[in-house]
């Protein structure tokens, strides 16, 4: 099911309709869907170099519209619809262990899950369900997702074709990594 849903993702990239399919995959990866729009994103940037900040722009915006959605139904219909979609994703046990620090780290939660593999949608829904101030998750969101898709497309504007299977093979290392340097700057100047 995963790779038939992966190549349906793929083909959209080549479309006329592609920035209509990158919004849509954008904005319902922040709540339920299971592919990341980079999937879309990359190929897109790479056929369409000039247009990498739009598309990049685009996924922002509708990952951030996409993650006010998995805001409310954390808020409006946990045991309805949250309940399920993180038990059927294997992340109900981890998401009980949110509760208990959520309150305290909430902004970075939002803001490493924006940036990293991590499936962002666990903690929108975990950001409604554990009331996080709304204007605080739409900026971590912003902030996230923003230099998540701005680097992803960056990166191919610059590279072009050779970067995309140095991406599409290395992404969530390459995230990683960078929040690991981000919270270790952090950490070195509050030590400091």
């Amino acid at each position: 099911m995963l790779r038939r849903l992966y190549d349906w993702t793929l083909s959209l990239s080549a479309g006329p309709r592609a920035p209509h399919a990158l919004g849509i995959v954008a904005f319902v990866e922040s709540s339920v869907f299971p592919l990341p729009p980079d999937l879309l994103l990359i190929p897109m940037c790479v056929c369409k170099r000039q247009r990498a900040w739009f598309y990049a722009a685009l996924c922002t915006v509708a990952s951030v519209l996409g993650g006010l959605l998995g805001y409310l139904i954390g808020a409006l219909l946990f045991e309805e619809v949250a309940k399920p979609i993180l038990t059927l994703y294997g992340y109900m046990d981890r998401f009980e262990q949110f509760s208990q620090i959520f309150d305290d780290w909430g902004w970075w939660f939002v803001f490493i899950a924006g940036l990293t593999p991590f499936p962002y949608k666990v903690i929108t829904i975990a950001s409604g369900v554990f009331a996080l101030n709304v204007p605080v998750f739409i900026a971590a969101s912003i902030v996230s997702r923003g230099i998540r898709f701005f680097v992803v497309a960056g990166l191919v504007y610059m590279f072009g074709p050779t970067i995309r299977d140095f991406i599409e093979k290395r992404l969530g290392l390459v995230f990683t990594a960078f929040v690991v340097l981000l919270i270790g700057g952090f950490a070195l100047i509050k030590f400091l």
